[in-house]
């Protein structure tokens, strides 16, 4: 069994939340670490996108990766073979 604590919310956030955990068939303690898995995931692709962004603007990044996997604009066929 893991270890557990007490978090005090509101009664109407309680039941708001009870509510839409039974909505999707779990207990309200799987909801919320359903809910916050899907916020650390949203969190680790927006790193992911700025560190792309970053990249992209680095001299030579995008004709490399055109060289790798094409044109980045996404028009398949324009690479030579």
């Amino acid at each position: 069994m893991s270890d557990t604590t007490t978090l005090e919310v509101a009664t109407e956030l309680h039941d708001r939340l009870t509510a839409l955990a039974a909505a999707r068939g779990l207990d309200l303690s799987a909801y919320l670490t359903e809910l916050t898995t899907a916020q650390e995931n949203e969190a680790g692709l927006a790193r992911a996108a700025r560190a792309f962004d970053e990249a992209v603007r680095r001299p030579g990044f995008r004709e490399g990766f055109e060289h790798d996997f094409g044109p980045a604009s996404g028009h398949a066929g324009s690479r030579a073979a």
